[in-house]
């Protein structure tokens, strides 16, 4: 009989494993647990973080709370600046750059400049008795329900652990099961990297308990001459609720021996309130989490958290096909990507993206920094902090075209919140109307410079956050929102126009100081960036001019400012064409025809700006196209996947599929390449870790798939050869329009279904004829677009160098239609 029994759990566990093996495209899955914590897997409720590796004997689970970062509140702004601005600028004019860049360090860069780390709460760790020789092993993070779970046997008894962040509840549930009754044994106990006071509560001896405080700024660590004290108080609290079994305690652990099953309920709270008020009571919080979650069965907690979650994931689906790969560990799958035809893998990917975009980012919370809300140290790299010269807009380029709207709402707050404190920093530091933020901030909103004039001589931080407000309106179309991000939108664009300067040479208005983030030009001395004007700075400017001013026109406020801006425009400079036929980063033609610096900023104009187009611009479009030539393909993880974006707007999918199989390629482990890739747990790493990637991938397949930024919705612009057939749902459209479904074969549209949400003209672009369902014949479109949300940008006729031999560029065939459109309508158009 017992031999029957064995054989019997034998041919179980077989279809255990065999139906994780076809497990559906959302899941990761392994077959091992995490070596390390590039192999562990995320989750994340917007607040709370978690890391979860899946050890059976020696579980470990790393904790974050999005508001624990170093330090408190302060301000960094240098007030010797404003006497030094126009020496700098002279200096800069006559081509004195070094000498310019010693004068930034000295006057600029404050000595509370470096800014303050995002920080590790610590570890929750479980530890098992005799679960070392373990078998059967599967470990998944399923992104359709955003729950992980590790299971494995040990001497004939299946163990089970379920994992989620709830987002309802705000607290980490963990549910332990085994299949055999009083088999559950095991300890758990809590850590930090710094010193922090783990005891089991006195009050209810269930209860393990973790408080602590933030640490100073880390001075030597960080490069700052004044530290910042740390002010940030935690606590972090864990219950264990055992059915069945007993449950012990010592001073700083808790024991649970003989249990059926186990429920532990993890809460976090600090006493944060907002960047200036750290009044909140943490214990109060911590203990209230936990007090209204159990009052809920483990079943109620579980439906409400995947509810709740999926109200934003299932708006979209990705069907690009499906071959045997996906019957492989994630990890292995990750690996032959770039050998092995995955499709499923690539929608896996851009799934995964707005499962870290959800988890990482909600209403009433922070915005997602550098690793979005997962860190597990108290000095990640680059302090895992809020990098504005490009990577904390790329966490939130897939918030509106893939229908998370929700998540960009931390971010607009706050660009919200930079508006106050920036505008301090505008009349201390440069004597500037408006407001001001430069390349990094944190959590308590600083806006001067920070890390030295090499990175942080740059004012358009908050030039660049504030085209979110406006791109946010773009896809909504409400008035009222305009209306509350509007004095932000007019702050950056007074700053704009106060700061710019005219040039000696050519008389155009300039921002100078300046750099192309994180660049310099060829020849200079090493780490001397400091610039006049750059490319980008100039684009920026343009953009939040532009935009500001039609939003001024809708809600019919401040015609001196619009008259103001409108005799500023004709004053910038204009984008030129080089002598290597290249799309000039610098105002000078100093550009490196092989240069391979990560950051390519001068092409923002491309992506995420639509200044540069294929039907508007070909000559820039080409300079474009020939500058991300020579800048060459292999890079950092993120700038890969900025990439990926700027050959979907080149209208070049299977140059966007390429950077898609350099970006899915393992990394991180001592027989991986090294650069820029993905890791085991599908993080993008830089290398290290930078969840940018993941949203820049995101984003850039989206780009593949819809465009709405040139006057017209245009389907399918860059898809690869091959995709030939597939489907799609629920992107949105500027306008208002929402993509219900689309589907392709053979690389042509054959069905699209567009709902208007607010009205107006919809225009609509396809390599391939298109008819209504009713089989009715479609206007074709001349002219521009008549709806307000499809106005192309009125550029500067561009420069080119008369040594530039541009080829000529021709946009690819395609057919253009326009269909008025009421609020509500649903429009359905076939292949023809």
């Amino acid at each position: 009989m017992k031999h029957v029994l064995s054989i019997f759990v034998v041919v179980l566990l077989g279809l255990v494993n065999s139906h994780a093996q076809e497990k559906e495209d959302l899941v990761l899955w392994y077959d091992a647990p995490a070596a390390d914590w590039n192999e562990a897997l995320p989750l994340g409720n917007g607040r709370l973080g978690a890391m979860v590796y899946g050890i059976p004997e020696h579980e470990n689970i790393q904790l974050n709370e999005g508001t624990l970062w170093a330090g408190g509140p302060h301000r960094n702004d240098n007030p010797n600046a404003k006497g030094s601005l126009s020496e700098i600028r002279k200096l800069l004019f006559d081509g004195k750059y070094s000498e310019a860049h010693k004068l930034a360090n000295d006057k600029f860069i404050s000595e509370t400049s470096a800014g303050m780390p995002y920080e590790t709460v610590g570890n929750l760790r479980l530890n098992f008795l005799d679960h070392k020789n373990f078998t059967n092993y599967y470990r998944e993070l399923d992104i359709e329900s955003a729950i992980n779970s590790t299971s494995y046997t040990v001497n004939g008894v299946n163990f089970k652990r379920e994992i989620f962040t709830s987002f309802p509840d705000q607290v980490i549930v963990i549910k332990i099961t085994a299949d055999k009754k009083k088999k559950i044994n095991f300890s758990a106990t809590m850590d930090r990297p710094e010193p922090a006071k783990v005891t089991v509560s006195t009050e209810n001896n269930n209860i393990l308990k973790m408080v602590g405080l933030s640490s100073d700024n880390l001075n030597k660590r960080l490069k700052s001459k004044v530290p910042i004290k740390g002010q940030v108080e935690f606590q972090s609290r864990v219950k264990i609720v055992p059915e069945g079994g007993k449950l012990t305690s010592t001073n700083n652990s808790l024991t649970v021996t003989k249990a059926n099953s186990v429920t532990i309920y993890v809460s976090i709270a600090t006493n944060f309130v907002s960047y200036n008020d750290i009044s909140a009571n943490p214990h109060k919080k911590a203990t209230d989490y936990i007090t209204a979650a159990e009052k809920k069965p483990y079943t109620q907690l579980r439906k409400d958290h995947i509810s709740f979650y999926q109200t934003y994931f299932n708006r979209v689906s990705l069907n690009l096909g499906k071959t045997n790969a996906v019957k492989k560990p994630t990890d292995v799958r990750i690996k032959e990507f770039s050998t092995n035809f995955d499709p499923s893998l690539a929608a896996l990917y851009f799934q995964f993206g707005r499962y870290l975009l959800i988890s990482s980012s909600q209403p009433g919370g922070q915005a997602a920094n550098l690793q979005g809300i997962w860190n597990n140290e108290l000095t990640p790299p680059w302090k895992s902090a809020y990098t504005v010269n490009i990577n904390t807009e790329m966490n939130y380029w897939p918030a509106e075209v893939t229908n998370l709207s929700e998540m960009h709402e931390p971010l607009i707050e706050l660009v919200k919140d930079l508006s106050v404190t920036g505008k301090e920093t505008a009349q201390v530091m440069y004597g500037a109307d408006g407001w001001v933020t430069h390349h990094n901030t944190d959590l308590w909103r600083i806006a001067g410079p920070v890390d030295g004039a090499t990175w942080g001589m740059w004012t358009m931080g908050g030039t660049w956050l504030s085209q979110h407000l406006w791109d946010k309106f773009m896809f909504n179309g409400d008035l009222n929102y305009l209306k509350t991000v509007y004095p932000a939108m007019k702050g950056a664009a007074e700053f704009a126009l106060s700061f710019l300067t005219e040039e000696p040479e050519n008389g155009w208005l300039v921002i100078s100081p300046s750099i192309s983030p994180e660049h310099g030009p060829k020849g200079r001395p090493n780490m001397v960036n400091i610039e006049t004007s750059t490319t980008m700075d100039n684009q920026l400017v343009f953009d939040i001019l532009t935009k500001t001013a039609e939003a001024a026109k809708l809600l019919n406020l401040d015609a001196d400012l619009i008259e103001k801006i409108n005799n500023t425009l004709p004053k910038l400079p204009p984008m030129q064409v080089g002598k290597h036929n290249q799309l000039q980063e610098w105002m000078q033609d100093v550009d490196d025809p092989e240069d391979d610096h990560r950051h390519v900023s001068h092409l923002y104009g491309l992506y995420p700006s639509n200044l540069i187009s294929p039907y508007r611009n070909p000559e820039l479009f080409q300079g474009a196209e020939n500058t991300l030539i020579q800048r060459g393909d292999p890079s950092t993880g993120w700038s890969m996947n900025w990439k990926i974006n700027l050959w979907a707007r080149l209208l070049d999918g299977n140059h966007a599929y390429k950077m898609m199989g350099d970006q899915i390629k393992l990394v991180g482990r001592p027989d991986s390449p090294k650069g820029g890739g993905t890791y085991a747990n599908m993080l993008d790493a830089h290398p290290p870790f930078q969840i940018d990637g993941n949203f820049g991938f995101t984003s850039g397949l989206t780009e593949m798939m819809l465009q709405s930024h040139d006057g017209a919705i245009q389907l399918i612009p860059a898809l690869p050869d091959v995709w030939k057939d597939g489907a799609v749902t629920g992107l949105r459209a500027r306008g208002g329009f929402e993509i219900s479904s689309m589907e392709w074969e053979n690389g042509e549209i054959v069905k699209v279904v567009i709902k208007s949400n607010i009205g107006g003209n919809c225009r609509v672009r396809s390599y391939n004829e298109l008819t209504s369902k009713e089989g009715n014949s479609l206007k074709i479109a001349t002219g521009d677009n008549e709806n307000p949300f499809y106005q192309t940008p009125n550029i500067k006729t561009p420069l080119i160098s008369d040594k530039a031999t541009l080829k000529e560029f021709k946009a690819p065939k395609s057919y253009l239609y326009d269909i008025p459109t009421t609020k509500g309508q649903i429009i359905v158009l076939i292949k023809k």
